[in-house]
């Protein structure tokens, strides 16, 4: 037996209990979880509606935790290239492998993504999680698995946004990231090491702010100034021109509009955050002329390895504030109330 963290009932607080540890059939994986990173998503899934959930193709009770990495502790028949000892990241986006999206390298758009590990399905906030295939492990060689579990969706969603802003991304260019929290940290970080862009931070939190600086970020925007798409364009020198890319991890009405209205003809617009804006915009010049504005939700296994392999050679930092699974609600408190000063990593 093994002490999980599971909905146990739609719309009810998770709870600590008791489950068998799995056991493992042909083309699975057993691994021994080492950290599994928490994210603002699991708040909103406890508190999901059971049709929306049903809908969706969750069953509960499922273990909550979807950033997830350890050691293989079992290999079932069937499974090459792996060994028991192995440190192991797991993907955090479910994906069949064989649809066009996947053949392609678009796994991030797979039907089978709504549907995951510790979304509808046991994931990592056990002492085990049980992995179908090889294809859903990610090696990590000497790299610390306590450190990885966010990598794998925080990391890897903020990889997937840099390399959708990357193709206006040259020498002299502006990115601007707006909220530098868990993701945007990453993004700040991401776009140093990848790209040759001038980075301008933007958050309302001084706290974040600093961090950003210290991440690598060239300058710092107060979120919640006055005018903030002309200090936009005023700090990354760009002028009337605006910049190159604004990658908006906050997503909110004021958040939006401040990032369009900064972004040059041309530039590329990623929306991550999920902060309920809209931007209702006019026939005729409502948006920066042929620029480009997409959405992220999730990532690759292309990004999750990219961003490890970053993390690896030291161009990522993984800031982490531990926790250990008796202490998880705790954990989930002071992720709510933003008190984290890293990622909140649950250590088994």
């Amino acid at each position: 037996m093994m002490t999980a963290y599971r909905v146990v009932a739609w719309q009810r607080p998770p709870e600590l209990v008791e489950v068998p540890v799995p056991d493992v059939g042909p083309g699975q994986v057993l691994v021994e979880v080492a950290g599994c990173g928490l994210c603002h998503s699991d708040l909103t899934m406890v508190q999901m509606p059971g049709e929306i959930g049903e809908a969706l193709g969750w069953r509960v009770p499922f273990t909550l935790g979807h950033e997830t990495a350890g050691h293989v502790a079992a290999i079932g028949t069937g499974v090459g290239g792996v060994a028991v000892g192995d440190a192991v990241a797991l993907t955090s986006p479910s994906s069949c492998g064989a649809c066009a999206h996947c053949r392609a390298g678009r796994d991030s758009a797979c039907a089978h993504g709504d549907t995951g590990r510790g979304y509808g399905r046991d994931g990592g906030l056990a002492r085990y999680v049980l992995v179908d295939g090889p294809r859903n492990l990610l090696p990590l060689g000497s790299f610390d698995p306590r450190r990885a579990g966010p990598l794998t969706d925080a990391g890897a969603t903020s990889f997937h946004a840099v390399r959708r802003a990357a193709v206006e991304l040259g020498l002299g260019s502006a990115a601007v990231v707006i909220g530098v929290g868990g993701l945007g940290s990453f993004a700040v970080q991401i776009l140093r090491a990848v790209t040759g862009a001038e980075v301008v931070a933007v958050d309302v939190d001084p706290r974040r702010r600093e961090l950003a600086l210290e991440f690598g970020a060239h300058h710092v925007l107060d979120g919640a100034a006055d005018g903030l798409h002309r200090q936009l364009r005023t700090c990354a020198g760009r002028g009337a021109d605006g910049v190159d890319a604004v990658i908006d991890i906050v997503g909110t009405d004021a958040t939006i509009k401040a990032g369009l209205r900064a972004l040059r003809r041309g530039g590329v617009f990623v929306l991550v955050g999920a902060g309920g804006g809209s931007y209702p915009r006019p026939w005729f010049g409502g948006l920066p002329r042929e620029a480009t504005i997409t959405a992220v939700q999730g990532s690759s296994i292309a990004d999750a390895r990219g961003v490890i392999a970053l993390a690896a050679e030291g161009r990522v930092y993984v800031d982490i504030d531990e926790f250990p699974l008796a202490r998880v609600a705790d954990a989930y408190a002071a992720l709510d109330a933003g008190t984290l000063t890293g990622r909140a990593v649950v250590v088994p």
